[in-house]
């Protein structure tokens, strides 16, 4: 009785196991399917054909947009992306700049507040913002602030995206013809590009005590 028991429960299991197999290879053969199937490509197509010769697609990449943010073709939404593109890149570039020219130990003479403190003494990088008085840091936001509300936007009606003239600051803009104008917008974008991927590498390393700059330890 209980070899056939034995056996009955063998059975059971087999056939158990078998149905299991079934089921994981039927579901298997489902997600392959989905995984192969044609994609909708229709809404990227649109914005390909709709963002393909703006300002920034070119090669070896051309429109790149893994994301899909604007692949519903909406002028408007890529054009709130390339104000915010052009905004971080801009203040990545001087990010990069004064990250590098203070750690080259370049400081502003004479003392940072009335106690004495000298700019030599506060320290470069993340260590800077504890060393600060709070003065201090309360007249960076408030210069920062500033900047934005009044000085960094587009008042007058710019002639493209990120531009913040208003009719006050030229430096010979005008006198370019179309097509230097559009190869230094194009440079400027993507200097702000590089900036913004620059920025985050020394921030990052500095964090992980693994300095990118030569001659410099974080130790």
């Amino acid at each position: 009785l209980s070899c056939h028991s034995l056996h009955v429960e063998l059975v059971t299991a087999h056939k158990g196991l078998s149905v299991t197999m079934k089921l994981a290879i039927l579901f298997s053969v489902i997600a392959s399917a989905f995984a192969f199937a044609p994609a909708n490509t229709d809404s990227k197509s649109t914005a390909l054909n709709a963002f393909e010769e703006e300002l920034g697609s070119q090669p070896p990449l051309g429109f790149f947009d893994p994301l899909g943010l604007v692949s519903d073709g909406n002028q408007a939404n890529f054009d709130r992306l390339r104000y915010v593109e052009i905004k971080h890149g801009r203040v990545s570039m001087l990010a990069v700049v004064g990250y590098l020219i203070t750690e080259a130990g370049v400081r502003l003479p004479g003392n940072i507040d009335l106690a004495g403190d000298s700019f030599g003494d506060i320290p470069s990088g993340f260590k800077a913002i504890s060393a600060l008085p709070g003065g201090g840091l309360l007249q960076l936001f408030a210069f920062v602030g500033l900047l934005e509300i009044f000085v960094m936007k587009d008042i007058t009606g710019g002639e493209f995206i990120g531009d913040f003239r208003n009719g006050f600051i030229d430096y010979g803009w005008d006198k370019l013809d179309k097509g230097t104008q559009t190869e230094k917008r194009a440079i400027e974008l993507n200097q702000g590009r590089a900036a913004m991927m620059g920025i985050l590498a020394l921030m990052v390393h500095e964090k992980l005590g693994v300095s990118l700059l030569p001659g410099v330890s974080y130790n």
